[in-house]
């Protein structure tokens, strides 16, 4: 099963959006193996954007990430990667369907309420650089019959 990393950034915490985020990958059938709430350190926000790092941004980006609690967590299924970035929605919640997380609950895309990994690969980078092995939980709920061939 592929696994991928969804972040509930500081307004999502702040809007009081966690329940809903996380109902909305549960109910389509994903497997939490890992979830952690935590403030995140200036050293662990530069790691994650260090692909931003140089960009205008990328300061007021840190600074925002870092101004509140955030929630990690680690999901599991098929094409989790894929199914995950249209739960999400588009960058600019503008932008975004009506469906997704960003187009019903975003309103500007420096507070867009949620992070997803993009490919299986950054997946694989940043659930290594947010959780140790220990950390996540394999598990197998009773649905998978009812979800998978």
């Amino acid at each position: 099963m592929e696994r991928t990393f969804i972040m509930i950034k500081p307004d999502g915490v702040q809007r009081h959006l966690v329940g809903e985020i996380v109902h909305r990958f549960e109910v389509k059938g994903f497997t939490l193996v890992g979830l952690k709430m935590m403030k995140v350190s200036r050293e662990l926000a530069e790691k994650h954007y260090d692909v931003h790092k140089g960009k205008p941004f990328f300061s007021g980006l840190i600074d925002f990430i870092t101004s509140a609690p955030v929630i990690a967590m680690v999901w599991e299924g098929e094409n989790v990667v894929t199914a995950a970035r249209k739960i999400i929605g588009a960058t600019d919640p503008i932008s975004a369907d009506p469906g997704s997380i960003r187009g019903d609950f975003g309103v500007s895309i420096g507070r867009n309420l949620i992070h997803g990994s993009d490919a299986i690969e950054t997946a694989e980078r940043e659930i290594a650089l947010w959780f140790k092995d220990y950390e996540q939980v394999g598990w197998e709920p009773v649905r998978h019959s009812w979800l998978y061939e």
